[in-house]
């Protein structure tokens, strides 16, 4: 994709790590046929945690049904999902010797339930081998409640869902999603589950101004949401909604002092920082600030 020209500010410029991991974990995502969305929506991170052993996989094919104006992945009509797919992620998962991992999907607002079944079945099989914590990144289901329980009866560790913006940017950057409807999804993930962490993020420089954006920060926390990420947002390309703003990183940090004061219990509030980013080392945060309670599913 054509890359919008203009320079990027001096606090982007990083230096892409080439290591022999890096393509250790490229190759074998290749060999076992799986889709990350690291590659599919262009992440300026994933040279990092690929060397760091770190993937967030990308599900249900590379073709997503929604057109929002932010995001790289392709738009169209996808494939049915593949039976075979939870099996090849675990073994990935395996071969990777991942402790986290990270599984996300395109939206299917094509198959009747979103793609709830499947997703279940993804975290169901990772979630057989000891010791793996799991996260999932998942789409809005339409605000399905059946979709969100097939998901969460799964028993995934981490359930994050994406705002990505402030409500009076919907129309414009998320025309098939709804601000409050992601919010109450975010928000019965609570109510179904005791004891599941829930996490959320901003893209930032889409036209949203500081006070919409704390105002946006509050609603999620009034929601109960766990854990909070705030990044730039980049141009994938020419096509899509241009950068309004390069926010700088003094007033990431003090998003990030907000969140803290709002009672996030892990903010990870900088330009590079993206959805999965340092996942991990986030939901350590929480590990280590109580005992947690055990997961428990309040209606089975």
């Amino acid at each position: 994709a054509a890359m919008a020209k203009e320079k990027l500010p001096v606090w982007f410029r990083k230096k892409i790590p080439a290591s022999r991991v890096k393509n250790e974990v490229e190759d074998l995502i290749g060999d076992l046929n799986l889709q990350t969305i690291c590659t599919s929506a262009l992440c300026p991170n994933r040279g990092n945690c690929f060397s760091n052993r770190t993937a967030t996989f990308l599900i249900m094919g590379e073709i997503c049904t929604r057109n929002c104006t932010f995001c790289a992945v392709k738009k169209g009509r996808p494939f049915p999902p593949e039976e075979s797919e939870p099996a090849r992620l675990a073994e990935a998962a395996k071969r990777m010797d991942l402790k986290y991992v990270v599984v996300t999907s395109v939206t299917r607002d094509d198959l009747p339930d979103g793609g709830a079944v499947h997703f279940a079945a993804v975290v169901r099989e990772l979630k057989r081998m000891a010791g793996i914590t799991v996260e999932i990144l998942i789409p809005d289901f339409q605000g399905s409640l059946e979709a969100l329980r097939k998901v969460i009866r799964a028993e995934p560790d981490v359930i994050n869902h994406n705002l990505e913006t402030v409500s009076r940017l919907y129309p414009e950057v998320r025309p098939q999603a709804d601000f409050h409807r992601s919010l109450e999804l975010l928000k019965k993930s609570k109510e179904l589950a005791r004891g599941i962490v829930t996490k959320s993020g901003f893209m930032v420089g889409l036209g949203e101004t500081p006070e919409e954006l704390f105002r946006a920060m509050e609603e999620l926390r009034q929601s109960g949401c766990d854990l909070l990420t705030i990044g730039q947002y980049l141009q994938p390309s020419l096509q899509h909604h241009p950068v309004v703003r390069y926010v700088p990183p003094q007033e990431f940090e003090e998003y990030a002092r907000r969140g803290e004061a709002l009672g996030f219990r892990g903010v990870a509030s900088a330009p590079l920082v993206r959805s999965s980013f340092e996942a991990a080392e986030l939901f350590q945060k929480i590990r280590s600030q109580k005992g947690e309670g055990a997961f428990l599913l309040t209606d089975s």
